[in-house]
């Protein structure tokens, strides 16, 4: 047992790394894009929607990790199963509809926890950048409006 959670703990770190590489590309090309700067409805749905498809990319990636190893080790019955456990558990959907062999059952809880753990860390860029962009955003169309007389001291 003590070699599986081994094993899952190095699924746990491959995970991680492929999110921090992820996030690494996002973040170098918004920055040489200068796409934090950007404002109005038009720009930021279409950089949400990039933003959201690379975020989802980056889980699909991990998800396939698991996947794979699923199938390596035999633990599904084809690889349409492997995928599909991996994306119900790092998801934390668990339906239990499939279960894996008992000596690596204690692998799905670290994948659920790994999952949930990223999908947060996806979820804190996510809010951070459209917190961003609906900041400049705000700071547009202020900056567009007049601005009231100051009072008048008596």
């Amino acid at each position: 047992m003590l070699t599986h959670l081994l094993i899952a703990g190095g699924l746990v770190v491959v995970t991680v790394a492929i999110h921090a590489v992820g996030f690494s590309a996002l973040l170098h090309v918004m920055m040489r894009s200068h796409a934090l700067a950007t404002s109005g409805f038009r720009p930021v749905t279409r950089l949400v929607i990039g933003l959201t498809c690379w975020l989802i990319l980056v889980h699909l990636a991990e998800i396939s990790v698991w996947g794979l190893f699923y199938i390596w080790q035999g633990c599904l019955p084809d690889a349409e199963s492997a995928f599909y456990f991996s994306g119900v558990t790092y998801t934390t959907v668990g339906y239990a509809d499939l279960i894996l062999p008992k000596p690596w059952r204690m692998v799905a809880p670290l994948e659920a926890l790994t999952g949930i753990l990223m999908c947060g860390l996806s979820t804190g860029l996510f809010f951070a950048v459209v917190s961003r962009w609906i900041s400049n955003w705000i700071q547009g169309k202020t900056a567009l409006e007049p601005h009231s007389a100051a009072p008048m001291n008596k």
